[in-house]
């Protein structure tokens, strides 16, 4: 008979979108191993509670951060992961507006911070490759679902959105037919508010409508903007 010992982890992708920028929440490890390098958030799995409860306890301690989206993204147990034992971590990935949330250091931690994709520091663990699958999963859902409106401000300029899509799909986009289409999907408000962009006329701006979204996906509604 094979005896296992076995730990579960879970760790977090955050993602959040600041300055036209798409940045992942980031903790620095107060203890070994990897002590002092910057990581991912997350930790071993208690006894008595899920992976969704512990994820969202783990962020909660470590980041004093609370969740608006989250979804299991993959597991990964490659031996020798952790050279402190045989963990198998399952990661998830959530979506933040960080204007919403102060971030603070706790639970073995000694500091957390957001960075940007393209600036980011060396990872502990195998934290690069867990953030790389998150990445291509974020590009990939935010064609078919409407995640992409739990990054923004409740009250977004339609260049606003735009320019979130270019961010995070990482190629231009034709302006033009994607505010057709967007449009045509009736899941935006359009307010009675304007905003100056610049030099041009104020704009105008939007606001998700999440009630009406999940009205007509119940009558067999597809979000696609390929």
């Amino acid at each position: 008979m094979v005896r296992q010992n076995i730990k579960v982890s879970v760790d977090a992708v955050v993602f959040g979108y600041r300055n036209n920028t798409l940045n992942v929440l980031l903790i620095k490890r107060d203890i070994a191993p990897f002590k002092n390098s910057w990581a991912l958030p997350g930790g071993l799995v208690l006894e008595d509670e899920s992976l969704e409860e512990a994820v969202v306890r783990e962020l909660r301690e470590e980041t004093n951060v609370t969740i608006d989206y989250l979804e299991q993204l993959y597991s990964f147990g490659k031996p020798k992961r952790d050279p402190r034992n045989r963990v198998i971590s399952v990661a998830y990935v959530a979506l933040v507006k960080p204007s919403h949330h102060t971030i603070k250091a706790d639970t073995d931690v000694n500091d957390v911070a957001w960075f940007e994709l393209q600036q980011l520091p060396e990872l502990a663990f195998d934290h690069h490759t867990i953030l790389e699958k998150a990445k291509k999963r974020l590009q990939s859902k935010l064609t078919y679902e409407p995640i992409g409106f739990d990054l923004l401000e409740t009250k977004f300029l339609f260049s606003d959105l735009e320019k979130l899509y270019m961010t995070i799909l990482e190629k231009e986009i034709d302006r033009r037919n994607f505010r057709k289409k967007i449009l045509s999907f009736r899941i935006l408000d359009e307010l009675d508010e304007k905003v100056s962009e610049g030099r041009g006329r104020p704009a105008n701006l939007f606001k998700f409508n999440k009630k009406q979204y999940f009205r007509l996906k119940e009558e067999g509604f597809l979000f696609d903007i390929k």
